[in-house]
């Protein structure tokens, strides 16, 4: 591996001073040079944040894949680190697929999945890579670790793929991706006491002929008092407003049952409801806290920055602190973040009836918008955080319907994807409470972020082709009790 780690890191030395930066993001993590997407390999080792992800750096399209690795200590401002993972032997030869990060005795331990595809054979097994010091990694020369006998009868070997390990009671779980031979997602249960031998424990959970083909990136955790599986579908049915991307990302929440390995569920819910986020992954920190973070991009859409032969495609999205609320998770910015806003000012007004308020000319490609307001008598509330004299990227809520649209019709770059009717807006069920609506609005240089109400969170990139002017709030009837607050991201 060593030979092919040192051809990569040489590659991106010399080449990540070529790539145009014109939509590269303020403070979201992404790759120097090449194409990124999942998270991988997401936690807290020794006093700082590793973030690995899925990387090909010589193209800015997918590749056969590496783990890239950065470290932070705000989740913010990242550190740039060697090239981690590298495909070298013959059971990853095609790719080092997805995978996550655990500690013990003080070494980092990586789980993640190997891939070979050739002359119509496809093979992905789980394998393990070890750290003294959490940048140089060894691969298990008995790797893999998980393989064809574990599952012999139980899932097919093509599409068994993304191991997330979670400490529980002394004993090592990992769940793993795979399908049913009749093409519905499933999640199997692995157990090992020293992370080098492994057996299988259970088929932790299957889904229905509507909840997708495959399911990738399962991640299981315990918080407030629920366990939570993630897993991201793909081609999830659509219904209504929900799972309207090509793939999806569900929450399941409810109890593992550990006599039987068997996830009770007792709710499911998309999490986020923008127009790209794909394969969330969290981490425990030091002060407790569930952080997930997630691909800012969607499968089966052109990228902009490719398009243009800009060098590079894909970000990871603002890490966000979890929490389990009436049986539904519960998103919040990472702290750190609101120490970077500058340059603050505040609008308040009593009432809003009919009119519209303008924010300060700002020019700046990362800022904030605190949205504060009662609707109890409000029509329609819009507010087009970018805008030109021809579109805008605007946000649209309907208080009689409680829902909440994020649109990026005809603004900016086309991005086009596989949908049956191409998708550029996504709408959401966002309940006033005590008849409030609170919008936390993040902009980057070519996304933007929406948390609502503590209850739904929008994801969504733009490529903008001129210069937007100001935000305005709009509203048709009455806004009480207005409050804005927005400043500038300053890294």
């Amino acid at each position: 591996m060593k030979e092919k780690l040192e051809q990569a890191n040489q590659f991106i030395e010399e080449n990540k001073g070529t790539i145009n930066d014109i939509y590269r993001q303020g403070y979201h993590l992404m790759a120097p040079v090449g194409w990124m997407n999942d998270p991988n390999g997401f936690v807290y080792y020794k006093g700082e944040y590793h973030l690995f992800y899925q990387y090909y750096p010589y193209d800015s399209v997918w590749g056969p894949m590496h783990w890239g690795h950065a470290k932070s200590k705000d989740l913010i401002h990242w550190q740039e680190l060697p090239v981690a993972l590298a495909p070298s032997e013959e059971y990853d030869l095609d790719g080092c697929f997805s995978g996550s990060a655990i500690e013990k005795d003080g070494k980092l331990f990586l789980m993640y999945t190997g891939h070979y595809e050739r002359e119509g054979i496809k093979r992905e097994v789980q394998c393990i890579a070890v750290s003294d010091d959490g940048i140089h990694f060894e691969k298990f020369s008995g790797n893999p670790v998980i393989s064809d006998q574990h599952i012999k009868g139980i899932a097919p070997i093509e599409d068994f793929r993304d191991p997330k390990i979670e400490k529980r009671n002394g004993i090592y779980y990992s769940v793993i991706a795979s399908k049913t031979t009749d093409q519905r997602g499933q999640i199997l249960l692995f157990q090992s006491e020293d992370l080098f031998l492994w057996k299988f424990t259970s088929v932790l959970l299957t889904g229905k002929r509507d909840q997708g083909i495959m399911w990738e990136c399962p991640d299981l955790f315990h918080l407030d008092g629920k366990d939570v599986l993630l897993i991201s579908p793909i081609e999830m049915k659509k219904k209504d407003n929900l799972y309207e991307n090509i793939n999806s990302t569900v929450a399941f929440i409810g109890e593992v049952d550990w006599l039987t390995g068997r996830f009770i569920v007792k709710n499911h819910h998309e999490i986020d409801f923008g127009l790209d986020f794909y394969a969330p992954q969290t981490c425990v920190d030091d002060q407790g806290r569930r952080i997930m973070v997630a691909w800012m991009q969607m499968w089966g859409r052109n990228m902009p920055t490719n398009d243009l032969g800009h060098f590079w495609a894909g970000a990871m999205t603002l890490p966000r602190e979890l929490h389990v609320v009436n049986k539904k998770l519960s998103q919040q910015p990472i702290n750190t973040i609101y120490e970077l806003i500058v340059d603050k000012k505040t609008i308040i007004k009593e009432k809003l009836e009919d009119s519209s308020v303008e924010l300060d000319d700002n020019d700046a490609k990362q800022f904030y918008i605190e949205f504060s307001g009662i609707l109890r008598q409000t029509k329609t509330l819009t507010i087009k955080v970018l805008r030109t004299k021809e579109s805008s990227i605007e946000l649209i809520y309907d208080p009689n319907t409680d829902y909440l649209s994020i649109s990026r019709d005809s603004f900016g770059l086309t991005i086009a994807g596989n949908e049956t009717e191409q998708l550029t807006k996504r709408t959401a069920s966002v309940p006033l409470l005590n008849d409030r609506l609170v919008l936390e609005i993040f902009r980057d240089t070519s996304s933007i972020e929406v948390f609502a109400n503590e209850i739904a969170v929008m994801s969504m990139n733009f490529y903008e082709t001129e210069q937007s002017e100001p935000p305005i709030v709009s509203v048709m009837g009455k806004v009480e009790q207005l409050r804005l607050n927005y400043g500038t991201i300053k890294i």
